[in-house]
C-alpha cells in the first residue's frame, strides 16, 4: 500500500511538472533578461527542495547520536544524496542562466561559492560513508559530518543578505515580487519538487533498508 501512494505521488509530480513546463513556456517573457529568466521557476525550487532535504538530514543524524536507531541513519542518507542531487541541478541552471545574462558560466561569488561548497560538503558525506564498513561506526561519523555540513547551510541561504554578491536579490524575500499568475507556476513547480524529492527519498530509504537487512544476514552467515 505504502509503495503505490510513493509511485502515485511520484506519477503525479512528474505530469504536474510536465504540465507547468509547458504553461511556463506560454507565459511572456521578463522585459529586461528575456526567455531565460523563466529558469528561475526551476531553479529556486530545486534549491529550496535542496535545503529542506539537508535540514532534515540534520535532524536524522542527530535523532540518530541520540537514540542509535539506524532508521534515522537510512534517512540521513536517503535525503542527503536526493538533495544533492536537486543541489546539482540548482548549479547546473545557474550556471545556464549565468552564460545568458553574465556572459560566463560561473563566477566566485558569495552565494555561487557557498553553494559549491555545500555540494562537495555532501559529496563528502556519502564518500565517508563508503570509507566505513561497520555499520554504528559509519552511521556514527557519518551522523556528526552532516550536521558539520549543515553549518554551510545558512551560508548558502543568507550569503546574497551578509555580503554584496553577483548573484540577484531573491524574488519574494528581496522586494521583487512576481505577477499572480507567475507565482501561481511558481507555487505548482516549488510543491511538485518537494514531492518528487519525498518520492525519490522514500525508495532510496527503502532500498537503504533491505541493504542493511542484507548485510546483516550476511555478518550472520559469515558468524556460523
Amino acid at each position: 500500500m505504502r509503495d503505490k501512494i510513493v509511485y502515485a505521488l511520484g506519477l503525479a509530480a512528474a505530469l504536474v511538472i510536465a504540465w507547468n513546463t509547458y504553461a511556463i513556456s506560454q507565459l511572456p517573457d521578463e522585459v529586461q533578461q528575456g526567455a531565460v529568466f523563466k529558469i528561475i521557476f526551476f531553479h529556486v525550487p530545486v534549491a529550496i527542495t535542496a535545503m529542506i532535504f539537508a535540514a532534515v538530514a540534520l535532524i536524522a543524524s542527530v535523532l540518530f547520536l541520540i537514540t542509535r536507531k539506524f532508521q534515522f541513519d537510512a534517512l540521513a542518507v536517503a535525503v542527503t544524496e536526493v538533495g544533492l542531487a536537486f543541489l546539482a541541478a540548482n548549479l547546473v541552471t545557474g550556471s545556464l542562466w549565468g552564460r545568458q545574462i553574465w556572459g560566463i558560466w560561473w563566477t566566485w561569488d558569495a552565494r555561487l561559492t557557498s553553494a559549491l561548497v555545500c555540494w562537495l560538503l555532501y559529496a563528502g558525506y556519502l564518500m565517508l560513508r563508503r570509507a566505513i564498513e561497520e555499520p554504528t561506526q559509519r552511521a556514527t561519523f557519518a551522523a556528526v559530518f552532516s550536521i558539520f555540513a549543515f553549518l554551510d547551510v545558512p551560508i548558502v541561504v543568507f550569503s546574497i543578505k551578509w555580503w554584496r554578491t553577483q548573484h540577484p536579490q531573491p524574488v519574494f524575500w528581496g522586494g521583487g515580487s512576481f505577477p499572480p499568475d507567475w507565482s501561481r507556476h511558481f507555487l505548482y513547480n516549488m510543491l511538485a519538487m518537494v514531492a518528487l524529492g519525498v518520492v525519490l527519498a522514500a525508495v532510496r530509504y527503502s532500498q537503504e533498508e533491505s541493504q542493511r537487512e542484507i548485510d546483516s544476514l550476511r555478518r550472520m552467515a559469515h558468524a556460523f
